[in-house]
This record gives C-alpha cells, sequence and structure tokens, in this order.
C-alpha cells in the first residue's frame, strides 16, 4: 500500500534538524520501498505491507529518536486518506493562494474538540473547518502569528502536523506517481 509519512516540527528554525537523505536512509531501513520525500519539512511517501502500516508511526518516530536525539510526531496517511483531504477541501476559492490555505493532518479524530476556543482567537479574516481528520484553516494573513493556528492541537486535543495546500497537493502527486511506477513495473 501506498503510504505518507508527515513528520511535525522537524528542520524549523535550525531545531529538529533531519536531513531528508538520512530520513530516506531510515525509512529504507525499516524495510519501507520506493521511499521519497518533498522538502526538508519531513513529507514522505513510500511503500509498506499492510501488516507493517500498523504502529509505523511509533516505530518511525523511536527510529529517529534513536539516530538524531528527538522524536516528532509522526502522522501517516494512506493515499485515500489524502486524496480525500484534497478533495474536502471547504474554501477552493483559496487554493489560488497556496500559502494561505494550510491542511492540519491529526493523529485522530478529536473526540472532544473545543471549537469555540478557536472561533474566539481567530481573525476576522480567517477561517477554519473540521472535517475529521483535517482541520482546514485558510488563513489570508498567514499563519506564523495565528493564534488560531497555534492553538490548534490545545483545543483539539489531539497531535497535529499542518501543510499547505501546495506542499498538500505535492505530496498527493508523489503519491500517485509511486502507484503508476509500481503499475509500470508489474
Amino acid at each position: 500500500m501506498t503510504c505518507i509519512a508527515l513528520l511535525r516540527a522537524v528542520n524549523v528554525t535550525g531545531v529538529n534538524l533531519l536531513p531528508m537523505k538520512d530520513f530516506v536512509q531510515l525509512l529504507g531501513k525499516m524495510g519501507l520501498k520506493d521511499v521519497r520525500t518533498y522538502i526538508a519539512s519531513g513529507n514522505a511517501v513510500f511503500r509498506a505491507g499492510e501488516t507493517e502500516a500498523a504502529g509505523l508511526p511509533e516505530k518511525i518516530k523511536a527510529r529517529i529518536n534513536r539516530s538524531h536525539g528527538f522524536a516528532p510526531e509522526v502522522i501517516l496517511l494512506s493515499l485515500d486518506e489524502m486524496e480525500k483531504a484534497i478533495a474536502s477541501n471547504p474554501y477552493p476559492e483559496a487554493e489560488p493562494e497556496p500559502k494561505s490555505l494550510h491542511l492540519a493532518f491529526l493523529a485522530d479524530a478529536p473526540k472532544t474538540p473545543d471549537l469555540a476556543a478557536l472561533e474566539r482567537v481567530r481573525k476576522d479574516s480567517e477561517r477554519f473547518a473540521l472535517k475529521g481528520k483535517v482541520l482546514y484553516v485558510h488563513a489570508p494573513e498567514g499563519v506564523a502569528k495565528s493564534k488560531l493556528f497555534q492553538r490548534i492541537e490545545k483545543s483539539l486535543g489531539v497531535a497535529a502536523t499542518a501543510r499547505n495546500w501546495r506542499t498538500a497537493c505535492k505530496v498527493l502527486e508523489m503519491a500517485r506517481q509511486g502507484i503508476v511506477v509500481k503499475s509500470a513495473q508489474a
């Protein structure tokens, strides 16, 4: 099966450094196939067996901790989950400005999300929508100083990692290419 691993808070402002070539090697040593990464923020696409995928986020986290001394949150998605996340975007009019539209991928669907807390801190220009294990955030002024963006995990009660629209679409494209490559080799 095609899998997508998204790491939280790697290679940001000189903290939690994980060169992508190291990440590729680490995943390869775990027996994962056709590993590819996109930009330095910890996005990987690979193939894994159904049984390998079980518990994979914790295994990847532990391996990174052993090799690099920190344990980033790892959100694992299937190709279908990523396709659904992209197709379910509630703000298609924001797509032409991909840095203003973010998808926060959640480790689990929140059991008791405090959306009212997010509503209280959002700027008038910001919008958000929770759909299953994805929180969509449209922040035309950017997310760097967004109180809404800073409070996602606390308000939802689950670990999250966000990608802007361009990155999410590129990772999906890479995952789809992996399917084409696999089919061509068959």
